[in-house]
C-alpha cells in the first residue's frame, strides 16, 4: 500500500492524501482547495498530482473548503467515483461548493479584465456552478460510528472529531495479503470544550495516524475567557467608542459559534441592545442546517433549546442576504456588530466592510480564527504595518485590530495530545504523519507527540510517497 501526501504539507490548506492499495484501489482522503493567496493559488490548485479519472473513492472529513473545495474541479476533469461523508457534511457541501464556484467565477472575471488591459493571458475558472451541482450526485452519506464496507478489502468508520458540524475522523481498515492495516486520518480536530460542538469522540486503535497540526505550537484560552473577551470588545467598541465591530468569520462553524455566544449573553441580560448583523447569504443558509442538526450539537446547546427555541437568533440579530442592504451597512454610522465572511479577509463582503472602515479609529477588527501568513487577515495583525492595500488601494490602518484565540475550531497541541492518548495505545502506532500545519507548528507538534510516547513520527513534504 502506498500513501502520497499531495496537499497540506508544510501549510494549513489544500488537504489531499492519496492511498493506493496493492490491488490498485485508489482512496482519496479529502480534496481541499489552496486558500489565502488570492489568484496566486490558481496554479497550485490546478496541479493535483493525480488523474481524477483514476480515483475510485473519496472519503471526506468535513465541508470546509480547504478540505472539500476541489471536488467540483476533479469532477470537471472526469472523476466519477463515490464520495463518502456524514449527512451534515453533505448538506453543507451542497451550499459551500456552490458558493465557492460563484466566487471562482467572480474572481476570474475580475482577474481577466485586469489581464486583458495589460495584454496578458487570461484564465478559466477551476470549475463553475454546473460542476458544483452535478458532483452532488456522487455523494453517499454514512452516519457516525457505523462500519461501512466499500468492498471485500476496504471498510471505514466516521468518528465525530468535534471540529465543525458533521466533521469526522476517518478510521480506515484495509486488508492486504491476509493483514488488516488500520489508518486514522484526523481531518481537523476540534476543542475538548466547545461552545456548540460535541467533544471529539474516541476512535478505534490504529496502526498509522495522519495528524493535523494547525495549533501544534500554541495553547488556547478557555471558552469562558473567550466569552468575557468578546463582551469586553463589544463594550469598548460599540458602547464607549460608538464604533463598529467587524468580525471576519468563516460562514460555516465559526459564525454560528459567535452568534450562539452572543445569544447566550443576550439571554443573560449582559449584551446591550447593540444591533448585530450577520452579513452573508452563505452564513444564513448554513445556520438553517445547524438548526436542522441541533440535536447533534453539545449538551449546552441542547439545554438552551429547552427554553430558547432558536439558539442562533435573538431580537437584535439580523441576517442579511441582499447586497444593497450590505452596502447600506457601510454607509451607516450606527454602532453595531458586523459578522461576515471570509475569515481570512481574502474575499467576500467583510473585505468591503474592512476597506471602508480600516482608517476609522472607532472601528475594531476582531480576528477569531486562524489566518494563513500571506492572507490579509494575518497581515493586518502586524502592529508595525501602517498601510495595507485592499482592492488595489492603499489604506492607512487606524482601526484597532485585535484577536481572540479561544473561538478556534482547532484543538491546540495539549488538547490533541489528550485526545490521542485517551483513544490510543500510542506505542502500538507504527507511524505518525504530521500534516496540515505551518512548518514551525509541525516541528513543535512532533516534539509534543514524542514527549507523549509516540515514535516513528514523520513530517512529509508535498508530493512525498510512503509505503505502509
Amino acid at each position: 500500500m502506498l500513501i502520497q501526501f499531495l496537499g497540506a504539507a508544510g501549510e494549513v490548506t489544500g488537504s489531499k492524501h492519496l492511498i493506493t492499495t496493492d490491488s490498485g484501489k485508489t482512496i482519496l482522503l479529502d480534496c481541499g482547495m489552496y486558500q489565502g493567496k488570492g489568484m496566486e493559488t490558481d496554479a497550485a490548485n490546478r496541479e493535483l498530482g493525480f488523474d481524477p479519472k483514476d480515483i475510485h473513492y473519496l472519503l471526506l472529513s468535513h465541508a470546509h473548503i480547504d478540505h472539500s473545495g476541489l471536488i467540483p474541479y476533479i469532477y470537471s476533469l472526469g472523476f466519477r467515483g463515490k464520495i463518502f461523508c456524514t449527512p451534515a457534511t453533505r448538506d453543507l457541501c451542497e451550499l459551500m461548493l456552490q458558493d465557492t464556484a460563484f466566487i471562482q467565477e467572480q474572481d476570474v472575471r475580475w482577474y481577466n479584465k485586469k489581464m486583458h488591459r495589460q495584454h496578458k493571458p487570461t484564465i478559466k475558472p477551476l470549475f463553475d456552478t454546473h460542476h458544483a451541482q452535478q458532483v452532488m450526485k456522487l455523494f453517499r452519506t454514512v452516519d457516525y460510528n457505523t462500519t461501512y464496507r466499500i468492498d471485500n478489502e476496504i471498510s471505514f468508520q466516521f468518528i465525530n472529531s468535534g471540529h465543525m458540524l458533521g466533521s469526522a475522523l476517518i478510521h480506515l481498515s484495509i486488508q492486504e495479503h491476509n493483514e488488516v492495516k488500520r489508518i486514522a486520518y484526523t481531518g481537523d480536530i476540534g476543542r475538548l470544550h466547545s461552545h456548540i460542538l460535541s467533544t471529539p469522540h474516541p476512535f478505534p486503535q490504529c496502526d498509522y495516524l495522519i495528524c493535523e497540526s494547525t495549533y501544534g505550537d500554541r495553547l488556547h484560552d478557555d471558552e469562558l475567557v473567550s466569552e468575557e473577551q468578546l463582551l469586553g470588545v463589544v463594550e469598548e467598541t460599540c458602547m464607549y467608542k460608538k464604533g463598529k465591530l467587524l468580525i471576519p468569520s468563516f460562514s460555516v462553524g465559526r459564525t454560528q459559534e459567535i452568534v450562539y455566544v452572543l445569544n447566550q449573553l443576550y439571554n443573560d441580560g449582559r449584551l446591550e441592545r447593540v444591533p448585530v448583523y450577520v452579513d452573508s447569504p452563505l452564513s444564513a443558509n448554513a445556520t438553517e442546517i445547524f438548526r436542522r442538526y441541533a440535536d447533534t450539537l453539545n449538551e449546552q446547546v441542547r439545554d438552551t433549546l429547552r427554553f430558547d427555541p432558536d439558539p442562533f437568533g435573538f431580537n437584535t440579530l439580523r441576517y442579511i442576504t441582499d447586497v444593497q442592504q450590505s452596502k447600506a451597512l457601510n454607509r451607516s454610522e450606527q454602532p453595531c456588530i458586523v459578522i461576515s465572511s471570509s475569515g481570512m479577509l481574502e474575499a467576500g463582503r467583510i473585505k468591503h466592510h474592512v476597506s471602508n472602515h480600516i482608517d476609522d479609529p472607532t472601528t475594531t477588527i476582531l480576528i477569531v480564527g486562524y489566518c494563513t501568513p500571506t492572507s490579509l487577515g494575518a497581515r493586518i495583525q502586524d502592529p508595525k504595518l501602517r498601510f495595507v492595500s485592499i482592492f488595489g488601494y492603499d489604506h492607512r490602518i487606524r482601526a484597532q485590530v485585535t484577536k481572540i484565540d479561544g473561538f478556534s475550531g482547532h484543538g491546540d497541541y495539549s488538547e490533541m495530545i489528550q485526545y490521542f492518548t485517551a483513544s490510543q495505545d500510542v506505542k502500538a502506532i507504527k507511524k505518525t504523519f504530521i500534516v496540515h500545519g505551518e512548518s514551525s507548528a509541525q516541528e513543535a507538534m512532533k516534539d509534543h507527540l514524542y514527549e507523549a510516547g509516540f515514535r516513528n513520527i514523520h513530517i512529509p513534504q508535498k508530493g512525498a510517497s510512503v509505503v505502509l
